[in-house]
């Protein structure tokens, strides 16, 4: 009586085992699709995802396509796309290769979830794929309504925007991507609101328009760390930098940038990392800590205009042509133990070490070490501020001042070492000055 009972145990396991071996290397290839090249694949692929198939692979190959492959989550369930190999999706028409679409509504509390959204739209992942643009408004991937969404060792190039991320999302993962030579934006945070977005280990270089760029919306909780964002500015986008937080509408708030290297372009007024508020509302784009990183070969490392509580500390920063850090119109910085140097291998002594703080009010800057400043007029300028402490700093052999205080109101100058500067009188001071305040130590 065992023997039946175990032979039929036997076929029950084998079947089930074999049912689930080729369910799980179902492909777009089981679906039509070529990877040729040559043919279009969108039909085939888009059949796939409509099919409920929870993991869609691509094969190595090449996936021509003439549209957006549209995954509507709540009707296709969580889905996985991974491409074996190096498998290429080559877009050639307008709008995003992928567009994954959810309706989370809610917040990043687990309480504000609908059940739909945990059933069916639970952590969408893109892993293993490479998408290459063959027109000029091809997007690599754009994503809405999505509750996690991870995108994971994905290369995208060639495109107007790299990935997109609009409308509303909530708890966002890029990781190892490479986001690089778009016409557009390598990562754009447009038209968005979301909270909790982590964006590490990727290499987002040469997007002429931005590396990582937020505009139009309202972001909490914005983590960039140990990426290489390089040269994503162009003669024909000169606002571009890097990082941009453009906030001169909506708000970001609760951001790092963090261990990266960033740098690299010699358009006129282009930044490494730009934060630009609103000039009768500052606090909206705040609370951002900048630290750990290696910034240069820009005009300006850290260009500021209307933002409030921004630390910055611990950078490397040289090779700046206007300025290493320059804010306007700021509130409540911390300006920390940075260094500012330029090692001889890295060209000419020629470097604007300087930092400048123009109409701003509350802030410190404490701990800089600058060596060897070319800013034509000072290291520290500090133009019609109030409320400003300058202590422990070290300014080294600068071409003029080291400290040049040009109007404002209750500034503290003490503990620093000012050497070598090109002038006898290392500090400069005009206009109208009220409760100025500059230790002797500060004067050797």
């Amino acid at each position: 009586m065992l023997q039946p009972i175990k032979s039929l145990l036997s076929a029950s396991l084998l079947l089930f085992l074999l049912t689930s071996f080729a369910v799980a290397e179902s492909t777009v290839r089981d679906f039509g699709a070529k990877g040729d090249g040559v043919t279009d694949d969108t039909a085939a692929i888009q059949k796939m995802v409509d099919s409920g198939a929870q993991s869609i692979r691509f094969p190595a190959g090449v996936y021509r396509i003439t549209g957006t492959i549209s995954i509507d989550l709540d009707h296709a369930g969580p889905v996985a796309i991974s491409g074996d190999g190096t498998a290429t999706i080559k877009m050639e028409a307008a709008g995003p290769a992928i567009r994954v679409i959810g309706t989370h509504g809610g917040t990043a509390d687990p309480k504000s979830v609908k059940p739909n959204v945990w059933e069916k739209q639970r952590t969408p992942m893109i892993d293993g794929l490479e998408i290459v643009g063959a027109h000029n408004e091809a997007i690599g991937v754009e994503i809405n309504g999505a509750m996690q969404p991870t995108l994971t060792r994905l290369a995208v190039r060639k495109c107007l925007h790299g990935v997109v991320l609009t409308g509303r999302n909530r708890n966002v993962l890029v990781g190892e991507c490479h986001l690089y030579e778009n016409s557009g934006i390598g990562l754009y945070l447009s038209d968005l609101n979301l909270h909790q977005i982590n964006i590490a280990n990727s290499h987002i270089s040469y997007n002429k328009a931005g590396g990582i760029v937020v505009r139009n919306s309202e972001i909490r909780n914005l983590h960039i760390g140990t990426c290489d964002i390089e040269a994503n500015m162009s003669l024909e986008h000169p606002e571009a930098a890097n990082v941009l937080f453009d906030v001169t509408a909506g708000s970001v708030r609760e951001a790092a940038i963090v261990g990266c290297t960033i740098q690299h372009s010699s358009v006129p007024d282009c930044a490494n990392v730009r934060l630009v508020g609103q000039p009768d509302l500052p606090h909206k784009v705040g609370h951002v800590t900048i630290a750990d990183n290696v910034m240069c070969d820009v005009a300006y490392n850290i260009d500021m205009k209307h933002a409030r509580s921004v630390t910055i500390v611990g950078n490397t920063l040289f090779r700046a042509i206007d300025a290493c850090i320059q804010a306007e119109n700021c509130s409540n910085l911390v300006i920390g133990a940075n260094v500012m140097d330029r090692i001889k291998d890295y060209g000419p002594a020629d470097t604007n070490n300087s930092v400048r703080l123009i109409d701003c009010r509350d802030s410190t800057i404490q701990g800089l070490h600058m060596n060897g400043d070319a800013d034509p007029m000072a290291a520290i300028t500090l133009k019609n501020c109030s409320r400003i402490t300058v202590r422990d700093c070290t300014i080294l052999d600068g071409k003029k001042y080291a400290l040049w205080i040009d109007g404002g109101e209750k500034i503290r100058v003490t503990d620093c070492l000012f050497d070598g500067q090109g002038e006898k009188f290392p500090v400069h001071q005009t206009g109208n000055r009220v409760d100025v305040r500059i230790d002797d130590d500060s004067l050797n």
